[in-house]
């Protein structure tokens, strides 16, 4: 599977964004497609994912109540929509989709098998 992420840039304090990841391709069956995030410096962090099968969405603690990760099926696509972003949210913000049922909240990016090129999300004053 090919996934293209779009939708970042610079944004205030206290903005919103909205990131968009379009899967296309063969292996359209994953069974979860999410996001990871990479400051400069740090390592990859997961952000959230969800299943493909019953389209529940599981999101790291620092990102949970401003973040919402949906999916409209028929376009094959994922939305992040990002609300109260922090200068700590700032980073480049990876899709990524996993074959094989994950447990909840599962955020190792090694089973993630697929990913798209990164989109920069800058949040600044």
């Amino acid at each position: 599977v090919q996934l293209q992420a779009s939708g970042g840039g610079l944004v205030q304090p206290g903005g919103s964004l909205r990131l968009s990841c379009a899967a296309s391709g063969l292996n359209l069956d994953y069974d979860a497609i999410g996001w990871f995030r990479q400051a400069p410096g740090k390592e990859r962090e997961w952000v959230s994912w969800i299943g493909n099968s019953d389209g529940v969405a599981y999101y790291a603690d620092s990102v949970k109540g401003r973040f919402t990760l949906s999916r409209d099926n028929a376009k094959n696509t994922v939305y992040l929509q990002m609300n109260s972003l922090k200068p700590e949210d700032t980073a480049v913000y990876y899709c990524a989709a996993a074959y094989g049922e994950l447990p909840a909240y599962y955020s190792d990016p090694s089973y993630f098998a697929s990913w798209g090129q990164g989109t920069q999300v800058t949040v600044s004053s």
